[in-house]
């Protein structure tokens, strides 16, 4: 598999914490609702492939098994929003709700 965030992958994924690991998703996703309104559809898939990247690596790098459901269930929604009907009734303003509180705790942890 070709990589978008090569370093990551790496390994230096697996040394973030899972604050910062869901603020840089989020931080994907974010870029992905942007292209969206923008109906530049193609900035907007790429955006949520690399999101989709990021999602799997947190997957594989996950300690605690608790923690699994909820990251399984995440890429269910973030596919399900992108490229299928929306099943799930996700939103702009949902997406930005989940990521805030980790954005928050990741730029905590570095001062």
């Amino acid at each position: 598999m070709a990589y978008q965030h090569k370093n990551l992958a790496q390994g230096r994924w697996a040394e973030m914490t899972l604050s910062e690991q869901m603020a840089n998703i989020g931080s994907e996703i974010s870029r992905a609702l942007h292209w969206k309104r923008k109906e530049e559809e193609d900035y907007c898939l790429k955006a949520v492939v690399r999101a989709l990247e990021l999602i799997s690596l947190t997957i594989d790098s996950v300690s605690m098994k608790s923690h699994l459901k909820e990251l399984t269930r995440l890429r269910e929604v973030v596919i399900d929003y992108f490229y299928c009907e929306n099943e799930y009734g996700s939103s702009e303003a949902l997406f930005e709700k989940y990521f805030y509180p980790f954005n928050v705790a990741a730029r905590n942890k570095k001062n």
